[in-house]
């Protein structure tokens, strides 16, 4: 299985010389393509800070992230641009979507940025919006569609440039319980169908059950990991409760 993500030993530091604080602690994993894995943690344990390492928004202070065989830790800013747009998809809590946009055009930018064709963007879009079940959205501007429509946008603006690896940050902190269901099945499809590798950061056991993989953050260290294997998902729900517990985090959500 070929490797797509390699953290190799990265900390983060923040603060001036006698106020340093250490969000990430020598931490280091791999994620294989195809691999849906959940980044589990409570309030202030390094998980969103990691995943804004390997989003390339924030900067180690040490280490390597690996990409695709690519150490982005050592690209310069236009390298950097250029490697986001072609191997990054991007999905956030609040949707990031453009209010001056509709759900098309919204989806079309990231496409229309790498410089695609008109023919290909609209075939790429119309086959996304039909996997997605969005395809009533498309000339809805943002304020026209509620939060689960408004994420599964996102999501194909996410995936519609075909990247290496989709990094998710709490993609489900602004839906209700269906809404938030219906996006999770989605991405387990996209995982199990298209063998899109997603990394979803999450303070919640419920989204986390659809992964399967998830490690746990403590205090910038890797906590613990869990693997779902031959699990069904209730049984995989009960073992994230169970490490969750031993974090003494919040996640106490029920099934």
């Amino acid at each position: 299985m070929k490797n797509i993500l390699s953290v190799e030993e990265i900390e983060k530091y923040y603060g001036s010389k006698g106020n340093v604080i250490k969000a990430i602690d020598n931490i280091s994993f791999k994620v294989d393509k195809g691999e849906f894995i959940g980044i589990m943690g409570p309030s202030g344990s390094g998980k969103t800070t990691l995943l804004n390492c390997i989003s390339t928004i924030d900067n180690v202070t040490t280490g390597k992230i690996i990409i695709n065989d690519r150490d982005i830790t050592r690209l310069k800013s236009k390298l950097l641009d250029k490697f986001r747009q072609n191997e990054l998809g991007f999905i956030f809590q609040d949707f990031n979507l453009l209010d001056t946009l509709t759900a098309y055009e919204n989806i079309a930018l990231a496409l229309t940025i790498k410089g695609e064709k008109f023919s290909q963007i609209d075939e790429k879009i119309n086959s996304v919006a039909k996997y997605l079940e969005i395809e009533n959205q498309l000339n809805k501007y943002p304020y026209e569609m509620s939060g689960g429509q408004k994420q599964r946008v996102a999501s194909a603006r996410a995936i519609v440039t075909d990247p290496s690896l989709v990094l998710a940050d709490e993609p489900t902190g602004a839906l209700d319980s269906k809404s938030s269901r219906l996006l999770l099945e989605k991405f387990e499809s996209l995982n199990r169908d298209l063998k899109t590798t997603i990394l979803m950061v999450t303070h919640d056991a419920f989204t986390a059950s659809y992964a399967n993989r998830i490690l746990f953050i403590k205090d910038g260290k890797i906590f613990n990991e869990l693997i779902r294997g031959s699990d069904n998902r209730k049984e995989f729900f009960n073992k994230i409760i169970e490490v969750t517990t031993l974090l003494g985090g919040d996640d106490n959500n029920v099934f």
